[in-house]
């Protein structure tokens, strides 16, 4: 039972990026720090709507771990974003 449960998180989290990339291509916006965001957010609402009741499987309690590498990663990508907007000389 938690093998079918794992595999249907995985299979969620993989129809999550596949349209994600269907959608940012058609777009014509496809590109690295994007389609990180939006797996990331993806990946953020899947995680919270597979969440189970009871019992929280061990698999599940090392997701954690992805979560905070993730934030870590889009807060890089917030401040690269924002140093880029600003005028050269701002900081130094």
């Amino acid at each position: 039972m938690a093998t079918r449960r794992r595999q249907r998180f995985v299979h969620a989290q993989l129809a999550w990026m596949l349209a994600t990339v269907l959608g940012l291509s058609l777009l014509g916006s496809l590109s690295y720090e994007l389609f990180f965001v939006v797996s990331l957010i993806g990946f953020l609402v899947v995680v919270e709507l597979t969440a189970p009741f009871n019992v929280t499987p061990r698999w599940r309690s090392r997701l954690k771990w992805l979560i905070g590498l993730g934030l870590v990663v889009f807060g890089y990508i917030v401040v690269r974003r924002i140093l880029a907007i600003l005028p050269p000389g701002v900081f130094g």
